[in-house]
């Protein structure tokens, strides 16, 4: 009985762990703990960054289209300049094109696409936040008859070029209303097409006076920071097509 009991101290004072064996092993839970985490890390920000740069590419790709959307659906309004209060009206075909700015009547919008009411697009290049860049905006103005464009006439004046009078509009307005297009460009430019002369003879202006229609549109844009990985601002050349009449007033049932 006694060599049991003996037995049994013995088997009982030999069991658990030293102290260094519980270091050990609470340094490798520790080892394993923080490997884990910086993996999770690492795939966190990995994840962040691939979110970031496709919804830069979507982004990129939507401004695209819709530019693409509001050219085809160019809409051709003959109006009445208001002028100012010493001068008689002037009938005028609406379309202000600049190298910076354009403004014409669309059957499509951001807000209903193609679904709406035409709207008169107001497209602006601005400086971007912080001076970083540009960015390329737009205003959407409820268009219900001919008249409305005529109000951002300010008057005629004469171009010695063309011999004619040509309109002068009311500086665009840029807003909290204003939708971001394009942000963070080295630049951002318009051009328009003059119809041929001769045969195969094509003449993009920087600004558009004639008082007609345009036939066509380029938008030129290149990014601030050129990113292989992301998509590039790509230069839009767009028809412009007449899709509605301007003298038949359209209800949507």
């Amino acid at each position: 009985m006694k060599n049991r009991a003996v037995n049994v101290r013995e088997r009982s004072g030999q069991a658990g762990l030293t102290l260094l064996e519980v270091v050990i092993a609470v340094t490798l839970v520790s080892i394993l703990s923080t490997g884990i985490l910086m993996a999770m890390r690492v795939a966190l920000d990995a994840l962040q960054k691939a979110n970031s740069k496709l919804m830069d590419n979507r982004r990129v790709s939507g401004a695209q289209r819709v530019l693409e959307q509001q050219i085809a659906g160019f809409m051709p309004v003959k109006t009445t300049c208001a002028g100012s209060l010493d001068a008689a009206p002037a009938d005028i075909v609406f379309f202000q094109g600049a190298a910076q700015s354009m403004r014409m009547v669309s059957t499509y919008s951001l807000q209903e696409a193609w679904r709406g009411q035409p709207r008169i697009l107001e497209f602006q290049v601005i400086p971007g936040e912080e001076g970083e860049g540009v960015r390329l905006v737009v205003n959407e103005i409820r268009y219900t008859s001919s008249l409305e464009p005529g109000q951002l006439c300010v008057g005629m004046v004469p171009d010695p070029m063309l011999g004619v009078n040509v309109p002068q509009f009311r500086p665009i307005e840029v807003g909290p209303q204003s939708f971001v297009l394009g942000d963070k460009l080295a630049w951002c430019r318009f051009s328009y097409l003059e119809p041929a002369k001769a045969p195969r003879v094509e003449r993009w202006r920087p600004d558009w006076v004639l008082p007609r229609w345009p036939i066509g549109v380029r938008v030129e844009m290149a990014p601030l920071i050129d990113n292989p990985s992301r998509l590039r601002p790509l230069t839009i050349t767009a028809a412009v097509r007449f899709n509605r009449a301007p003298d038949i007033t359209y209800i949507d049932f």
